[in-house]
């Protein structure tokens, strides 16, 4: 199947979703079916919920465009379902997107392929705190996005109440070594390597707010960090692609500290798609329109 196969098909955009995440996945997804009708394309807006598999099989879509965030959208359970269903789907498959999704597994692998990440250890409800040595640190949910629940601790006293907010969100958090740098991204398209994007937030630190509340941020392209360490970052955006096995696309978090290393948070494999964006704004600064690139994720899939 190849995409112009796609205009005698039809094309269900999977948004909004029953995470945290759903008011975005709601931008995302209604931009990429905008998009797609712009196109001339069959396509139709799926809500997911709960009846998610009967939604599917009553539309009778031939593909889906995934454009969910967070739990049941990004951790593998979206695309095992379709994959049960026989109906091929936008972006990376079970493992790749519940192996991003859980923070933990994924920083155990960035190891295992000798990708620089933070040290962390992982911290689960009810258990005892182990002594940190040294703050500050990152607290954050081990299964969430969007920096929904994380906190930068920088003293024991504040500890208590950050891991109860990240315990909202998760029944396991993390603890990671606080990095200070530059905070870049690097989306990843068919297995080539983006601009680096700079992110300057508004507020302390990349936040919620700050990610998707217009001028809560700047992205600068290119990245005001060295050419040595803006090639690193697209070499170690490329690794974290293989190691996953991913598909398509993703987008790689990092940090880049004052000796010009370079540091991996995290993986995404289902980037937002909003107007304040990160992927649309890397791919735009190679020459790739928002119709193009939503053309180019399905192609890839496919």
């Amino acid at each position: 199947m190849v995409i112009e196969q796609l205009r005698n098909k039809k094309i269900g955009v999977l948004y909004g979703g029953l995470s945290s995440e759903r008011e975005i996945s709601l931008k995302s997804g209604k931009a990429v079916l905008n998009a797609l009708k712009r196109l001339k394309f069959n396509a139709v807006g799926i809500d997911a919920d709960k009846d998610t598999a009967w939604k599917v099989k009553k539309e009778k879509i031939d593909f889906a465009y995934i454009a969910l965030h967070g739990q049941f959208g990004e951790d593998g359970t979206i695309q095992g379902m379709l994959e049960v269903m026989g109906i091929p789907y936008t972006g990376c498959g079970v493992f790749a997107s519940s192996a991003s999704m859980d923070k933990d597994i994924s920083k155990k692998l960035f190891k295992c392929a000798g990708i620089s990440t933070p040290d962390w250890f992982v911290l689960k409800k009810f258990e005892a705190v182990p002594g940190i040595k040294k703050y500050p640190v990152v607290v954050k949910p081990s299964r969430q996005g969007s920096a929904i629940g994380v906190s930068i601790v920088k003293s024991e006293s504040d500890f208590t109440k950050a891991a109860k907010e990240a315990f909202k969100y998760d029944d396991e958090i993390i603890v990671e070594r606080f990095v200070k740098g530059t905070e870049i991204t690097v989306g990843v398209l068919d297995g080539q390597a983006l601009p680096v994007i700079e992110i300057v937030p508004k507020g302390k630190f990349y936040d919620f707010k700050s990610k998707y509340q217009k001028g809560g941020s700047k992205h600068l392209i290119p990245a005001r960090i060295s050419k040595k360490a803006y090639a690193r970052a697209q070499v170690e955006a490329r690794k974290v692609f293989e190691t996953f096995k991913c598909r398509a696309v993703c987008r790689v978090d990092m940090i880049v500290d004052c000796e010009d290393k370079v540091w991996v948070l995290e993986n995404n494999t289902v980037p937002g798609m909003t107007e304040t964006s990160l992927l649309p704004d890397e791919a735009k600064a190679c020459g790739i329109s928002f119709e193009r690139l939503v053309l180019k994720i399905m192609e890839c899939s496919l």
